[in-house]
């Protein structure tokens, strides 16, 4: 792909073309679903910029940091899934298999041996770091609904659902597994109850 221009002006209309070159509306479900994507991909970048600030490059750092960069190529893969309409194939079109959901799942499980169970719900935030990726979960579950929306309209391949729906979680586990290694509060969400 060569991308020599960045501005068109033929979406000035409110308009853009999915990848086999349909044209929908910009605020069409579809275009929300892999623009929420985008975003999500946006915030992750995010998180490594911030990460890599906080901790520079020892080794320590580098599993979350690969795992952060294969994600972002997954997103990417996701939304040119996406934003193909549905039953249009192109050559080398991307895919998200069972497989890079059971590696998020590994993920999931390799941080959790290293942490406390949880007690009660948590507050999204503490460090700056840990308070992005909670972010990044919030982003992931609202493509995660948008993607099921869409799913009941169009044909959506089930696994970019399973994958956003891991992702979320996995977002959540490394949010909890940074504020760890940085020595970061987790605090717990304290229920005001009714007296009686």
């Amino acid at each position: 792909m060569r991308i020599s221009k960045v501005y068109t002006r033929t979406g000035d209309a409110g308009k853009t073309r999915l990848a086999g070159g349909q044209e929908v509306w910009k605020d069409s479900l579809r275009v929300n679903v892999y623009g929420t994507v985008d975003e999500l991909n946006s915030m992750i970048g995010l998180v490594r910029v911030f990460y890599s600030d906080t901790v520079g490059r020892p080794t320590t750092s580098t599993r979350l940091e690969e795992s952060l960069r294969w994600v972002q190529n997954k997103l990417f893969d996701l939304g040119s899934i996406l934003a193909t309409a549905p039953g249009d194939t192109f050559k080398n079109m991307p895919s998200v298999t069972p497989d890079h959901v059971l590696r998020l799942e590994q993920w999931i499980d390799e941080c959790q041996q290293e942490l406390e169970p949880l007690r009660e719900f948590i507050l999204p935030g503490g460090g700056k770091v840990s308070g992005f990726l909670h972010q990044s979960r919030t982003i992931c579950r609202r493509a995660e609904r948008l993607c099921v929306t869409l799913s009941r309209d169009e044909s959506v391949d089930e696994n970019l659902v399973k994958f956003l729906n891991r992702l979320s979680d996995a977002l959540f586990v490394w949010a909890r597994w940074v504020a760890k290694t940085q020595g970061e509060p987790e605090f717990l969400w304290e229920r005001e109850t009714v007296q009686s």
